[in-house]
């Protein structure tokens, strides 16, 4: 997470700070720093760090403590995202494709979306709740044809059906519940109407 307002630095911008190559930043320096400066996103490929503990620590100075308190403007990526909002993260760079979130920010390779918009999303999910389906632009008091119109996991369970059009449904729907959260219940009921919907389509 990226606390509201905090500026944030990677490492090639650290070793060009440092005046070395990156290679022997990584190789020489980066262990210790690493030990006195952790990265904003814990566990990701994308090694991202405030820019005020970076140079802190690149001075010899007492590393400063990051605010403690959760704000609406913090930047959040998507496994971070998606554990606020109970899915994979792969579910919220689909959300994200579809409208149903923001393309968000990137910073340094790693995409980003606000805290707020974030718990927005969780309060109102797709198709759940007044305005919760609707994408930006789209009328209000629009009648939906079926409970899942508008979900964005319907065409995660057409594509799975595709993918796979001789393996039993239940099986199909406890492969997407792992793989993106949510009962094997929901996805088999995702996936029977992604098929009804398929064959009502018109030819």
């Amino acid at each position: 997470m990226i606390p509201r307002g905090r500026p944030v630095i990677n490492e090639a911008d650290i070793a060009e700070r440092a005046g070395v190559p990156l290679a022997t930043w990584r190789r020489r320096d980066a262990p210790a720093f690493r030990e006195h400066v952790p990265s904003l996103f814990p566990g990701s490929r994308f090694l991202i760090y405030d820019l005020e503990q970076a140079l802190a620590c690149l001075q010899g100075s007492p590393v400063p403590a990051l605010p403690a308190q959760e704000d609406p403007d913090d930047q959040l990526n998507d496994k971070e995202a998606a554990d606020i909002l109970g899915i994979d993260p792969g579910t919220v760079r689909g959300y994200a494709r579809r409208g149903y979130l923001s393309p968000g920010e990137t910073l340094y390779g790693a995409r980003v979306w606000r805290r707020r918009e974030i718990e927005h999303r969780r309060d109102h999910p797709p198709g759940q709740g007044k305005g919760g389906g609707r994408r930006a632009g789209e009328p209000q008091g629009t009648r939906k044809a079926h409970p899942y119109a508008g979900d964005p996991r319907l065409q995660t369970a057409g594509d799975a059906l595709a993918t796979s059009p001789d393996t039993p449904i239940t099986h199909i729907a406890t492969n997407l519940a792992q793989e993106h959260g949510g009962s094997p219940r929901t996805w088999e009921r995702l996936l029977n109407q992604a098929r009804q919907t398929r064959c009502q389509a018109p030819e």
